[in-house]
C-alpha cells in the first residue's frame, strides 16, 4: 500500500509530489500542462531518465528545469518525471512497485485518460521502457526507446520482449556510434518486434552516439505520433 501528498505547483508547472511504498519515502516531479484545469482527461507520459540522473530528491532542477519546461510546452499531456534511486535500476522490484505507485498516484488526482498512457525512456530509462512494457502489456498505448536495450539478461533477450508487448506500437531510436548501449540492442529489438508481427518504426542516425537523444527530441513528428495512439 501507498500514501501521497501533493507539493504546490500549477498548471504549465513542474511539481514535486511525495509517495510512500513500504514505509520508504520517494520524492518524484510531474508537469502539469496548461490545460490541467479543462475537463477534458489528459493523456500521461511516462519519462524514464538515464543512469546519470539517478538520486533521491527530483532530478529536475536549475537550469536544466527550464529547459524541460520549455520543452514540455508544446507537448499537451501530464509528463510523469520518475526517479531512479542511486543504487537501483528500473528492472529492480523497488523501483517497478515506485514507478506503478506514481502512476497510480497521479492518474488518481489528476483526470488522466487511462487509453492514452505513454512509456519513453532514455539510456537506462531506454531498458525500462522494455522492462515495464513487457510487465504490463496492457496499460500503454505506446513506447519511445531512445538508445536502450533489453532489460533481460540471459537466453533469447529480445524475442520475449517482443512477444510480450505484442503489437503496441514502438518507435526506437539510436546513434549508429554509440559506445555506451551498442546500438545492435535496438536494432536486435526492432528485428524481434517485426518478426512477432509487431509496430515498430526505427530512426538510426549514422555518426551519433549516445546523445542521440538530441536527435530524437529534434523529431518532429515524435509527439504527434505519440499522442495519436491508443488503447
Amino acid at each position: 500500500m501507498f500514501s501521497a501528498t501533493f507539493s504546490g505547483g500549477k498548471q504549465g508547472e513542474i511539481v514535486n509530489r511525495n509517495i510512500t511504498i513500504k514505509s520508504e519515502n520517494y520524492v518524484y516531479q510531474a508537469y502539469l500542462p496548461p490545460q490541467i484545469k479543462t475537463p477534458e482527461k489528459l493523456p500521461l507520459v511516462v519519462f524514464l531518465h538515464g543512469i546519470r540522473e539517478r538520486g533521491s530528491g527530483g532530478f529536475v532542477t536549475g537550469m536544466f528545469a527550464q529547459i524541460v519546461r520549455q520543452y514540455l510546452k508544446a507537448v499537451p499531456a501530464i509528463v510523469l518525471l520518475p526517479q531512479c534511486r542511486p543504487d537501483k535500476y528500473w528492472i529492480d522490484e523497488p523501483m517497478d512497485k515506485m514507478v506503478t505507485g506514481e502512476i497510480e498516484d497521479i492518474s488518481k488526482d489528476f483526470s488522466v485518460d487511462e487509453k492514452r498512457k505513454y512509456l519513453m525512456g532514455v539510456s537506462l530509462g531506454g531498458y525500462g521502457v522494455w522492462h515495464f512494457a513487457a510487465n504490463y502489456p496492457n496499460d500503454f498505448a505506446a513506447l519511445v526507446s531512445i538508445c536502450g536495450g533489453s532489460p533481460l539478461t540471459s537466453g533469447d533477450r529480445f524475442a520475449p520482449v517482443a512477444e510480450r508487448i505484442g503489437k503496441t506500437p514502438a518507435w526506437l531510436f539510436h546513434g549508429s556510434e554509440d559506445k555506451v548501449v551498442q546500438v545492435s540492442e535496438s536494432r536486435n529489438m526492432v528485428k524481434a518486434i517485426k518478426d512477432h508481427g509487431g509496430n515498430v518504426k526505427y530512426s538510426e542516425y549514422e555518426g551519433v552516439g549516445h546523445n542521440v537523444w538530441l536527435n530524437a527530441l529534434g523529431e518532429k513528428e515524435l509527439v504527434p505520433w505519440l499522442l495519436s495512439q491508443k488503447l
